[in-house]
């Protein structure tokens, strides 16, 4: 029997190639998502996967949606959270920075916390919990501070909760991707990694059971920060 896995944001980008890469594994899929066109898409390409309408920041979506995952699989093993959103922000301009901030973080940062915890409370004995964060969790962005801030903060959560789902036997895996080819950076400028790559090393993180799986270039960035954090900051000064 494969796993059952659901994945938050799951109907484009890093989301819908790691729901592709789960399902050609014969894992049993769940995805969410806010948009009806996306989930209407997804469904028709991916009959046998479960399609859920569900805003994971709103605390009814979120019991909905378990609920769904309940009804049709009675348990679950894998929880990805993979929704999130990237806001520009320019506290130094003439605009107000803050427009919209408890959107960005409760999307981000709390929403993925509090399913974590909701999910775990429903089934203690999950095999794995995945947090797709980002490069920028490391290193902030110049044009994006609350997006560098808020996946730190979740890098920070992955870090402890890994540790105190050891001993349960729940495998936590942080996955910090570089700008990736995905709707949400459309207007990015500078390479960008398919999210196939990221889905890839994801897969292969979860099965060696690593703490992190770092594509593209973001496996140098644990070395940059070490031997040249300055270099690194002026290179993440032009993004």
């Amino acid at each position: 029997m494969g796993q059952v896995v659901l994945i938050t944001g799951g109907t484009s980008g890093i989301g819908l190639s790691l729901a592709e890469s789960f399902l050609n594994e014969g894992a049993d899929v769940v995805v969410c998502g806010r948009s009806r066109t996306g989930l209407d898409r997804f469904d028709r390409a991916h009959p046998k996967a479960l399609a859920v309408q569900a805003d994971v920041t709103v605390p009814l979506a979120r019991a909905a949606l378990l609920d769904a995952v309940t009804e049709r699989f009675g348990r679950l093993d894998v929880l990805v959270n993979n929704a999130g959103t990237f806001v520009e922000r320019d506290f130094a301009g003439n605009d107000d920075a803050t427009v919209a901030l408890d959107q960005e973080v409760a999307l981000n940062l709390t929403a993925p916390i509090h399913l974590t915890g909701e999910v775990v409370r429903r089934w203690p004995a999950l095999d794995a919990i995945v947090f797709v964060t980002s490069g920028f969790a490391l290193v902030s962005p110049t044009r994006a501070p609350t997006y560098g801030a808020v996946k730190a903060g979740l890098h920070g959560f992955a870090d402890g909760l890994r540790r105190q789902l050891a001993p349960h036997g729940t495998h936590v895996l942080e996955v910090l991707p570089p700008t990736t080819d995905t709707p949400m950076n459309a207007d990015a400028i500078g390479p960008k990694l398919p999210p196939a790559e990221v889905a890839e090393a994801t897969l292969k993180a979860l099965r060696q059971r690593r703490p992190m799986a770092l594509p593209g270039q973001t496996k140098l960035l644990p070395t940059m920060l070490r031997i040249a954090p300055h270099t690194l900051g002026r290179m993440v000064a032009k993004l």
